[in-house]
């Protein structure tokens, strides 16, 4: 699942379908909600219920304008989901778990970086500012990836997935504020009605963790 998130994620990247990937990352947490009510029978408070609502409507907009790329933003949602709900219910140490994904996918991993070497499009080595890249992008890939898998077995899936809205929020400040990118009308709509989502579902968890201690005073 991780690497079908990843290939699909580098190829639309360097395909020019930024947009179709970050609206991917803002399907998903929908999915982690959907998986953990339907295949782990969690249940939601109707606080929760409205956040995820208005939620979906947000990326529905988002993604209304973006159906003939659609299929990568799918794809992305429910590789990444699929891949949190099996971090969910193995009961394998986050590293552990990390490592036995990192070990099965490293022979086709150096399969194709020999076949990238023998048509001369590898850039590890070429020079020393590529290089650092490459071997920097490992760890900040890294970490993540062990964090989410530690918080996977910790946190329902509802709530792991409505905080997964997090990053491709600070996606969305960085084109903005580091890379000058303009929004339309519908996108500013959009990321409106997710923020109230998020301030929603934080509210509700609040107010619950307020009355948990209460209630064991």
């Amino acid at each position: 699942m991780i690497a079908i998130n990843w290939l699909t994620y580098v190829w639309a990247v360097n395909e020019g379908h930024v947009v179709a990937a970050s609206l991917g990352y803002f399907l998903n947490p929908l999915v982690n909600v959907a998986l953990g009510v339907m295949v782990l029978k969690e249940k939601l408070r109707r606080p929760q219920l409205m956040a995820i609502g208005v939620a979906a409507v947000g990326v529905a907009i988002l993604a209304a304008a973006a159906l003939t790329t659609l299929w990568i933003s799918l794809t992305l949602a429910f590789s990444f989901a699929f891949y949190g709900l099996l971090r969910k219910v193995t009961p394998v140490a986050p590293m552990t778990g990390l490592g036995v994904e990192t070990l099965l996918l490293t022979p086709p991993a150096i399969a194709y970086l020999i076949w990238e070497a023998s048509h001369g499009g590898v850039s590890f080595g070429q020079d020393a500012a590529t290089t650092a890249l490459l071997v920097t992008s490992g760890a900040v890939t890294t970490v993540p990836l062990v964090l989410f898998a530690m918080a996977a077995q910790r946190l329902p899936m509802a709530t792991l997935g409505i905080l997964q809205y997090l990053a491709p929020m600070l996606q969305f400040f960085s084109g903005i504020m580091l890379f000058g990118e303009k929004l339309s009308h519908g996108q500013m709509l959009s990321f409106g009605l997710i923020w109230i989502a998020l301030i929603l579902f934080a509210t509700d968890g609040v107010r619950m963790a307020r009355r948990n201690r209460a209630a064991a005073a």
